[in-house]
């Protein structure tokens, strides 16, 4: 570990009243912690000057490279609290490996697996008082590093200075109404990314791709839209920003192969090693659109869910397109495999459950 992190505590931190009405209904990316990591990398001098320090504006220049070609990539976790007051976080070594590959996509430097870790302890060993407590519910703090290129110059290349920074919010349940079946869209005018491009990499330009989709979706009364592949808008690919499942009624656990275009999601990669554990078949491929719109009508298909980390796991309803629809599998809540595998995950997140998989960090 090459980095560690200088103390600068903020001499006007959140009073315990004020702290206790925000964790007593967080919401989801509306209020943040005390203070933030910070680290810089510059050619030639590789990761320097990391400190933890108040939380407020970041001042850049206008001609900051970030501003004008899009260089830069982003995390996104949570830390739990057990029922002892230790904090965990789940497979932060994934998110590590996962932001360096999007580092080599989006030609940043990478940041070793060590120091994200010591990144993402050092904020949240001074701002712990900001983890909700446990038993309130499916309540977390969301960390959100982040890396973007910082110097100061208008040229396409890749930056010689580049900024690394995590920040922290006390989050409630992504979806506030409670679990409840999406409706979902196929956007055929919209493609979230193509063959080649920087669909596997957490970069805000694909979710920025996403939002015409989405709010196309919205205009026909859906929640989300499904992005097909661009070549040929036949197969799916994933929402704007989280994986897709299909269960089958031979018990096989169906998810779209990694083909460059997809997020490698960790809540995906976890549920495919969960799969056997709940007896059913992880398979991954190519998943046609009509295997979807079909299956569901002939019963072959009996579950549809989404994942990600902000929302976990989410039941997946109505389908539809321009010219029709596919009916809901999920009933109110979800179906049973749904449910199961989603009861699952949380369980191993708060400390409930066994980790038999190694899967849980204690960040303090």
């Amino acid at each position: 570990m090459s980095l560690s992190f200088t103390l600068e505590r903020r001499p006007d931190p959140a009073g315990e009243q004020r702290r206790a009405e925000i964790l007593a209904d967080p919401g989801f990316g509306v209020h943040f912690t005390d203070h933030m990591a910070s680290a810089t990398w510059t050619r030639g001098e590789d990761w320097h000057d990391g400190r933890i320090h108040p939380y407020g504006p970041i001042t850049i220049m206008p001609s900051a490279a970030v501003l004008h070609y899009a260089q830069e990539i982003f995390e996104g976790l949570k830390a739990y609290r057990h029922e002892d007051g230790s904090v965990w976080s789940f497979r932060p070594e994934a998110n590590a490996e996962r932001m360096q590959r999007s580092a080599r996509r989006l030609a940043l430097p990478e940041l070793p697996t060590d120091d994200f870790l010591a990144s993402l302890k050092a904020l949240v060993e001074v701002d712990q008082a900001w983890v909700p407590a446990y038993g309130t519910g499916e309540t977390s703090l969301y960390l959100r590093p982040f890396m973007y290129a910082s110097e100061a110059f208008l040229g396409v290349r890749p930056a010689a200075e580049v900024t690394y920074s995590v920040i922290a919010s006390p989050a409630g349940a992504y979806f506030s109404g409670g679990l409840k079946p999406v409706t979902l869209w196929i956007s055929q005018h919209f493609a979230r990314a193509g063959a080649g491009g920087t669909g596997a990499a957490k970069t805000g330009g694909n979710y920025a791709s996403s939002l015409a989709g989405q709010l196309e979706g919205i205009e026909h009364g859906c929640d989300q839209a499904v992005f097909l592949d661009s070549a040929t808008q036949t197969y799916i690919e994933e929402l704007g920003g989280m994986n897709l499942f299909l269960v089958t009624d031979d018990h096989r656990l169906v998810t779209p192969e990694l083909t460059g275009t997809i997020l490698e999601g960790v809540t995906r990669s976890s549920i495919l090693e969960l799969a056997k554990d709940l007896g059913l078949e992880p398979e991954e491929r190519r998943v046609p659109i009509e295997e979807w719109q079909e299956g569901v009508r002939d019963g072959s298909i009996r579950e549809i869910f989404a994942c990600g980390t902000a929302a976990v796991v989410t039941p997946v309803g109505e389908l539809r397109w321009e010219g029709g629809s596919a009916p809901s599998t999920a009933g109110d809540e979800g179906g049973e495999v749904t449910r199961a595998i989603r009861t699952a995950l949380l369980d191993v997140q708060y400390g409930r459950a066994e980790d038999t998989h190694g899967w849980l960090t204690r960040l303090a």
